[in-house]
């Protein structure tokens, strides 16, 4: 089904691409919008999601059992670098039709890594914009800014590119950041890291941490490449 979307989005583009001031201009952008891409449903989102307990490499998948982490509850000082902290509806300026999150980790491993993955689809060609503002908010917020959450301040001292996954060739879009982060109490630096690929009205957000000072040197390439060719084969 999502390789079948994918295909009618591509068309989608090439009409749009292709209708520039012809006779048959009209003719095209009618075309491009019946083949636009599908908003997915949540039970398509979970169709494509990790399931519990499914074995990703060295980790573990399994969803959150209460609302999963950088929600509502987190919001970025100034406001243009909201991105880069959190796309949740209630706090972002695209609101998402349907989203589901896993939480992917090595149980029991208390200064490992955590992968946040996060599929959220959109309408109206808000995925195409959250994009955008990504990419307006890495380059904006660069030197840094500050992440405001419900009871503490976290400084961002620098927001650095990314290396995307290797399958980024076959999105419609990828952006990927690295992030030099002041823990709260002000006693260490920590490295966290942001990627997230678009798929016609679909995004696949990878947002890697640790407790660790060391640098985790990116989101796990196994983990995004097993969550995109999942979504793909569906």
């Amino acid at each position: 089904m999502i390789a079948v979307v994918m295909a009618l989005g591509a068309g989608a583009c090439s009409n749009e691409e292709a209708s520039g001031g012809s006779d048959d201009s009209k003719k095209g952008t009618s075309s491009a919008a019946a083949h636009a891409p599908k908003t997915l449903t949540e039970a398509q989102l979970k169709a494509v999601a990790f399931t519990e307990g499914q074995a990703v490499g060295e980790y573990t998948a399994s969803p959150y059992t209460l609302d999963g982490p950088l929600s509502d509850a987190y919001t970025a000082d100034p406001a243009r670098c909201q991105p880069l902290v959190s796309l949740a509806g209630e706090v972002s300026d695209y609101d998402p039709a349907a989203q589901v999150q896993r939480r992917v980790d090595i149980p029991d491993e208390m200064l490992g890594v955590t992968i946040d993955v996060t599929l959220r689809s959109y309408t109206k060609g808000d995925a195409a914009d959250v994009m955008k503002a990504l990419g307006g908010a890495g380059k904006d917020c660069a030197g840094g800014f500050t992440e405001e959450r419900a009871i503490a301040r976290a400084k961002y001292l620098k927001v650095e590119p990314a290396k995307a996954p290797d399958f980024a060739v076959e999105a419609d879009g990828v952006k990927a950041y690295r992030f030099t982060v002041r823990d709260v109490k002000e006693k260490s630096e920590l490295y966290e890291y942001l990627t997230v690929v678009r798929s016609g009205s679909t995004t696949l957000a990878f947002r890697g941490e640790t407790t660790s000072t060391e640098d985790m040197g990116g989101i796990p390439q196994d983990v995004m490449a097993e969550q995109w060719a999942k979504f793909r084969a569906s």
